[in-house]
């Protein structure tokens, strides 16, 4: 079982771990993002086959040479020709009887294709299907991923900043959008890490209100989400802000949002679950009178995907554990009046919260 000349060792030897423990010979991993994190292979086709002793990744004529860049440790299996001539074959090479995959990446019809060409084959395999364990192991975070995922937050936070102050009556939600891309671009990220979210007014009552071309008026609310990716770890923003002078209720209702994100940061320890950490900012604005007004989770994890484990809402039972960035991210949203959320990324550090995200919040 040697993790020798791999990129990332310590993750194959735990998702290694995990075969063994299952009682399966290999596991297939399918989902791309999954892919990268274990052999670092960017391409966007290509299987990886991991037993305890092999690992192989399966790629096309395109992305052959890439793989054996990147995916070091990897043996690079070349796909030739239809699925029945090359994957029973490789099955067999490993000795495989009985081959795990990721019941929540695979679909139904990828999954009877590798069965049919199992069948049409002298090769007996039984597929077990498995869920979420690649993912599991993605929501601790090395220290190689805290930084890059510092990197993306800087950029984003950077980028929002400067979007913000160019920020004015009559431009357009989009044009505040494509704003904010310009500047991650300018600042190396790769690409958005999702669709920028600009809502302006009441289109702020809607949490993931479609950018569009509603102007941006003075005294509403206007909620910014936002994100960056680099190296492929994604970064996400949220701020609320007005033009202007904001009245009395804008105040109020700001202010509840911040002390409800505040003293989650403040109270969220190790230990915790998803749950009771979303616990923590939920009753802050329910005691306000807005329960019902924030029908979203607290957070959610973040990496190679802007949402990933653990979730941090209602329904989470993961126990929040050191290494793991997730968002704060209270909102309330009010319809025909608008709405404000306000979210940083935490990385729990020796029990505590410690905020990676820094761009400026409104104060009043």
């Amino acid at each position: 079982m040697s993790q020798h000349g791999f990129r990332h060792p310590n993750r194959v030897a735990a998702l290694r771990s995990l075969i063994q423990e299952q009682e399966i010979d290999a596991m297939l991993i399918s989902d791309p993002h999954n892919r990268r994190y274990l052999s670092g292979f960017i391409g966007t086709a290509g299987y990886l086959f991991i037993t305890e002793s092999d690992a192989v990744l399966a790629t096309d004529f395109r992305y052959t040479e890439q793989a054996g860049f990147q995916a070091t440790g990897f043996e690079i299996s070349q796909i030739q020709g239809r699925l029945s001539e090359w994957f029973p074959k490789l099955l067999a090479n490993l000795e495989v009887s009985n081959l795990g995959f990721e019941a929540d990446n695979l679909t139904v019809s990828a999954l009877k294709m590798f069965e049919d060409a199992v069948a049409e084959s002298d090769v007996e395999v039984s597929f077990e299907p498995k869920s979420g364990d690649a993912a599991k192991l993605r929501a601790i975070k090395d220290a190689g991923e805290i930084e890059l995922l510092q990197k993306a937050i800087d950029i984003g936070d950077a980028a929002f900043e400067e979007t913000a102050a160019k920020l004015t009556a009559g431009m357009t939600e989009k044009e505040a959008a494509w704003e904010f891309e310009k500047a991650i671009r300018e600042r190396g990220a790769e690409c958005l890490s999702f669709d920028t979210i600009v809502a302006n007014g009441p289109n702020a009552a809607r949490p993931h209100h479609q950018t569009g071309d509603s102007e941006l008026q003075e005294g509403e609310t206007i909620v910014f989400d936002c994100g960056a990716t680099y190296q492929g770890y994604c970064s996400d923003l949220t701020r609320t802000v007005v033009l202007g002078d904001a009245d009395d209720e804008v105040a109020k209702i700001y202010n509840i949002v911040l002390e409800a994100q505040e003293a989650a940061i403040e109270q969220v320890e190790a230990g915790l679950t998803g749950g009771e950490a979303d616990g923590i900012a939920r009753k802050i604005i329910a005691d306000a009178g807005y329960g019902d007004m924030f029908g979203h989770s607290l957070g959610h994890g973040l990496g190679l995907e802007v949402h990933e484990e653990p979730n941090v809402g209602p329904r989470g039972t993961t126990s929040l554990e050191d290494g793991m960035p997730f968002t704060i991210e209270p909102g309330i949203y009010i319809p025909g009046w608008g709405g404000v959320r306000i979210e940083d990324v935490v990385v729990l550090e020796n029990g505590r919260a410690r905020v990676l995200s820094h761009a400026e919040k409104m104060r009043f």
